[in-house]
């Protein structure tokens, strides 16, 4: 299992566009990735759970994956949130 923090730096904390884009970059993995925010977890492939976050601009998230390929999913989804939000 791969674990990493991240806060979120966009204006609009997690909203719809790069959720949805985050959710198509979780879904091209097989292992699992989850998005945790003030002890609630949620699937990151799908889009209404990260929407339910309600992850706003400064707030910290943790991203989980745990899997066969949980190493180069833990590498993009960071990679992605640093260059989005």
């Amino acid at each position: 299992m791969k674990e990493f923090k991240y806060v979120i730096t966009d204006k609009g904390g997690i909203h719809a566009r790069p959720a949805g884009v985050l959710v198509k970059e979780a879904a091209k993995f097989t292992s699992k990735v989850i998005i945790a925010k003030d002890g609630k977890e949620v699937d990151a492939k799908r889009i209404l759970g990260l929407m339910g976050l309600g992850v706003k601009c400064g707030e910290e998230i943790t991203v989980c994956t745990d899997g066969e390929n949980e190493e180069a999913a833990s590498a993009a989804i960071e990679a992605f949130l640093k260059a989005n939000l």
